[in-house]
């Protein structure tokens, strides 16, 4: 079997050198470091405590001959702070040292080993004349024995025992502190030779690195992405319904397997193409070879050729037949549109007619102008015709308005409009006050749609606000069913909340009475009542409802605005709000200042 190199070995191949030079780098990186902390450990651990020991014992030796110096040649009783520092430290001092200095000493050269043992030899020779002296002066009256003091300044003189003693002591330390400086500077020096050999070969086998692997990524590319690459654009090509119009040359690995297999694709779907434009054109004897045996394409192919040709002549028979089925069915559907169109046109004109009915409850404009001439009444109806309407009416030195909105719009809104309209005016001819009027309302309304009967299922009825306005007092009194009233006042919206029932839910029930709200009105005050319209549109960048919260914010932007610009702006608002959607519900909002 021929060699053969596959994808696998390709990148096997590559990579496996790449790990080789890897695995090279983090030996010599481990190696080096391990080096470097034993050395760190040994100048860490010995070398510093060695020679900070060794200075401390010379130290040691020194004061040592400065006190028993000052035991000879300054007479003092036995208790002496300098006698006791003596003995302190050659009792105590001398010997917690010497131990940890052998301690220290086992990982020594030999010869320093020698020269410690020596060393120590002597402190104890030396320490011995120390004893001769405090034997020869031990207090006070000792020092007027002249033969003591004599034989003790012998031992301390120039040339004495003491003097020498310590002097030798003393070289034999300096030679040992310098071995162990010299050794801490060679150990010092080989870690260093260490880092810098580490940084030569980390630099030179980083660039190294480098290069294979710019070297591995390049053969990758070349021989693997840039194949891969090719075939992901035919495949693109094919996703979006076109046939290249050549083949790929493929190579002899897993890549060039699939090229090959694509390519067979290819050709088959040229075959598919030249095959389905020959069948659609009618030539149902068009010649198609199946790519295989297992070709279930292919072999469906073939029977929907077949099946077309079958079809087709079924079909022109059938053709024939529904011709004339159609011919006469077009004069039938034709005749139904005429019928339609009629029944369309008698109906609107029959709403027409009902916009001009209810048009003629509405106030006219000259007599709302005339009563409340800082004033706006924004009316949008869904429909032709509305279930909102507005109501204005003067009775003696008050002016009545309310925003009327009735169960459901359009058509059924508009009958329930004037079922309201009438009862609100008989309403007001029995009552004052717009929480007694409302009362009479609902028991009007109940009475005219027989809520209070029984086992009765309807529902209809209507949420208003009711507004009465003093114009000599500024006295304004205000009843609601669902509907608030807002009342702007230096910069701040004042919400009076309604009663929660509806105009005509209730006829039996005593209890509940419609509150009548009392208002002292201001200069400069703006007073709003509306339906449920406006800020239940949907809109916006979202789609979402304009909400009453937006509503209120808006009416705050209004102050200072004479009430046609209120008008217009709060129109242009609720239209741009609602855009390309459809108006849910008829909207309505009444506007007042106090001028």
């Amino acid at each position: 079997m021929a060699f053969r190199l596959t994808i696998g070995k390709k990148i096997g191949t590559g990579f496996g050198v790449l790990l080789f030079f890897i695995v090279i780098v983090f030996y010599t990186t481990y190696q080096t470091l391990n080096d470097s902390i034993q050395q760190n450990d040994e100048i860490t651990n010995v070398n510093n405590p060695s020679v900070a020991s060794l200075e401390e014992l010379k130290l040691l030796t020194v004061r040592s001959k400065m006190l028993i110096f000052n035991w000879i040649y300054f007479q003092s009783h036995a208790d002496h702070p300098d006698k006791e520092k003596l003995n302190r430290l050659t009792e105590r001092d001398y010997p917690h040292l010497e131990k940890s200095i052998k301690k220290l000493a086992i990982n020594w050269e030999k010869k320093d080993q020698k020269k410690i043992g020596q060393v120590f030899k002597n402190l104890k020779e030396l320490f011995e004349l120390h004893a001769e002296v405090k034997l020869l002066l031990p207090d006070w009256a000792s020092y007027e024995d002249s033969q003591n003091k004599f034989l003790a300044n012998f031992l301390i003189g120039e040339d004495g025992d003491i003097s020498l003693k310590t002097s030798e002591i003393l070289f034999q330390l300096d030679d040992l502190i310098g071995n162990q400086k010299f050794q801490t500077g060679e150990v010092t020096a080989d870690m260093q030779g260490s880092f810098s050999d580490l940084k030569w070969w980390s630099k030179w086998l980083g660039i190294a690195l480098v290069i294979f692997g710019v070297l591995v990524a390049i053969y990758t590319t070349r021989s693997i992405v840039g194949p891969v690459q090719k075939l992901k654009i035919v495949l693109l090509t094919l996703s979006k319904g076109i046939i290249p119009n050549h083949s790929i040359k493929a190579k002899k690995d897993e890549i060039g397997e699939m090229t090959n297999a694509l390519n067979r694709v290819i050709s088959g779907l040229k075959s598919t193409k030249d095959f389905a434009i020959s069948v659609g054109a009618g030539k149902f004897d068009a010649h198609y070879e199946p790519l295989s045996s297992d070709d279930a394409l292919g072999k469906t192919l073939i029977k929907m050729r077949d099946d077309l040709a079958e079809n087709e002549r079924m079909l022109e028979q059938k053709v024939q037949e529904r011709t004339a089925e159609v011919v006469q069915q077009k004069e039938e559907i034709e005749q139904q549109n005429e019928k339609i169109s009629e029944l369309y046109e008698e109906v609107t004109d029959s709403i027409k007619y009902a916009k001009g009915l209810q048009e003629a409850i509405l106030p006219p404009d000259n007599f709302v102008k005339a009563e409340m001439p800082e004033s706006f009444i924004l009316y949008k109806p869904k429909d032709i015709v509305s279930g909102d309407f507005y109501w204005v009416e003067k009775k003696k030195d008050k002016i009545y308005f309310a925003a009327v909105d009735c169960t459901g719009h359009g058509v059924p809104g508009a009958f329930m409009s004037i079922v309201g309209y009438n009862a609100l005016n008989e309403a007001l001819r029995q009552n004052d006050d717009p929480g007694s009027i409302l009362d009479a309302l609902n028991k009007g309304v109940s009475k005219t749609l027989h809520n209070n009967a029984m086992g009765s299922t309807t529902k209809d009825g209507m949420d208003l606000a009711l507004c009465s306005y003093d114009k000599k007092t500024k006295i304004l009194e205000f009843a609601g069913a669902y509907n608030p009233l807002y009342l702007i006042r230096n910069g701040e919206v004042n919400q009076i909340k309604p009663d929660k029932f509806a105009i005509g839910g209730y006829y039996d029930d005593s209890s509940k009475k419609y509150t009548n709200h009392s208002i002292q009105l201001q200069e400069k005050d703006y007073v709003y009542v509306f339906s449920d319209g406006y800020a239940d549109q949907f809109g916006g960048p979202k789609g979402k409802k304009f909400m009453y919260k937006r509503f209120r914010d808006y009416l705050l932007t209004l102050d200072g605005k004479s009430m046609l610009e209120q008008k217009e702006f709060l129109n242009d608002t609720i239209e741009d709000w609602k855009g390309p959607l459809e108006q849910i519900d008829d909207i309505l909002v009444i506007g007042m200042h106090v001028a």
